[in-house]
């Protein structure tokens, strides 16, 4: 007579086959990727639906550019977003205004048009000359081909989902394209110039754009929604009494409807990074930024908490990573809002804090690629930290929104500024939907 047995399974032998994967995301709409290639030179690659296809091939060049010219041309951008814009003070004949009005207020729709106007279309030609001038530039046929179709892609809509997987990391939402693909409404060019008639030629206003580069970062797996996620705020303690007044109200914000950490100390954050079970689904980083020197290579970024005992850099990410074990469920998007938190090292090299973090297991790094003025950086987290919250969109959507919301609302184009590494798709998943509070 048969009889059925009891099974007990005390091994994986289809190692994980029955659990979720690995999270795959629809494809972009654009997807650019510059290689580095033996012999100091860059090939670049173009493709996507928003992208004509060719037939029996794909995009494809092999740029005139060499990698150090173009990193030089990017770190010109941000040096001159910081000098024309943030550090801007009015002539002697506007003693009234702030001395730093870019750096000081987040409404700068009293700011003259005119004053604004010459800024921003010194900014975009920078930001257009490093597309087309430096990237892109020389008499190869095919790279005017290839420049050519990038740009009637990137011009042809708004609101597209693009990744630049490149070993170059470039300040993308900075770049701009030609007057010619983005044609200034008439009024613009009027004797009273509209300043807001310029922002449609910055890639962070017109698309969702993250910034990749290496390989299946995230080898641990999908994680399960959690009933509530769990929320960090590692700050600066200084900085919220130095007249910060949403330092409060963001705090409040995290704290919300979430299981809520808070540190402010480097051994507090040192101890959580090496816990291997460390399962924050948000980690938002107030506090400064600081290039560090770091011997015969380029310096690398650090940021401080409330103590002075040391900086937290990407050394410490991976010291404090490798104590936790490959096995760690370490996979939270990460908000890294400190001065130069969205810059990588010279060419993207393992000094980078924000590439630590995303090969540790981050879902993606959210940061300034410029020196950022304290009450914008606060207002822009509020902001972003709201709607990423909620849990009804992606990174990508929030930051394209708290931009224009930004630059349409206030005529404040700092939102510019903001880069994304990966984490275009991430979104923080809720098992439950959230209670608003009244």
């Amino acid at each position: 007579m048969s009889s059925e047995l009891s099974v007990r399974v005390v091994q994986d032998p289809s190692r994980g086959f029955t659990a979720l994967p690995d999270e795959v995301a629809e494809g972009p709409d654009v997807t650019v990727c510059l290689d580095v290639l033996a012999g100091d030179r860059i090939r670049a690659r173009l493709y996507g639906p928003a992208v004509p296809a060719l037939y029996g091939t794909e995009h494809r060049a092999d740029l005139t550019a060499r990698p150090a010219d173009v990193r030089g041309a990017a770190a010109r951008l941000c040096w001159l977003w910081k000098e024309l814009l943030v550090g801007f003070a009015p002539s002697e004949d506007a003693r009234a205004a702030p001395e730093y009005p870019y750096a000081s207020l987040v409404d700068l729709r009293t700011r003259p048009p005119g004053e604004q106007y010459e800024i921003l279309e010194e900014l975009a030609r920078a930001g257009q000359h490093l597309l087309f001038g430096t990237l892109f530039g020389g008499p190869d046929p095919r790279v005017r081909r290839f420049c050519g179709y990038l740009a009637d892609a990137l011009s042809a809509f708004k609101g597209l989902r693009v990744r630049f997987d490149s070993e170059l990391y470039l300040p993308w939402p900075m770049v701009c394209l030609r007057p010619d693909d983005v044609p200034v409404p008439t009024g613009a060019l009027s004797t009273h110039p509209d300043p807001t008639a310029i922002y449609p030629r910055f890639l962070g206003y017109r698309h969702q754009i993250e910034q990749t580069g290496g390989a299946y970062p995230w080898l641990s797996g999908r994680r399960e929604a959690p009933d509530v996620p769990a929320v960090s705020l590692n700050h600066d303690e200084r900085l919220d009494r130095r007249g910060c007044t949403r330092a409060a109200e963001i705090a409040a914000l995290l704290a919300e409807n979430t299981h809520f950490v808070e540190r402010t100390t480097r051994s507090e954050l040192r101890r959580a990074l090496s816990d291997a079970d460390l399962r924050e689904h948000l980690m938002y980083f107030w506090c400064h930024g600081h290039f560090t020197p770091n011997g015969a290579h380029p310096p690398s970024l650090a940021l401080k908490l409330t103590d002075s005992t040391g900086m937290v850099d990407a050394n410490t990410v991976r010291e404090c990573r490798q104590e936790a074990g490959d096995s760690s469920p370490f996979q939270p998007f990460v908000m890294l809002n400190a001065c130069y938190a969205g810059v990588p090292a010279e060419g993207g090299d393992p000094a980078f804090l924000g590439g630590a973090l995303i090969q540790a297991g981050a879902r993606g790094i959210l940061g300034p690629q410029i020196e950022m003025p304290q009450v914008f950086a606060a207002e822009y987290a509020l902001e972003f930290l709201t709607g990423y919250l909620r849990g009804s969109q992606t990174a990508g959507e929030i930051t394209l929104a708290v931009t224009r919301y930004f630059a349409e609302e206030f005529h404040n184009p700092l939102g510019f500024a903001y880069a994304l590494h990966c984490g275009m798709d991430a979104r923080l998943e809720r098992a439950k939907p959230v209670e608003t509070s009244a």
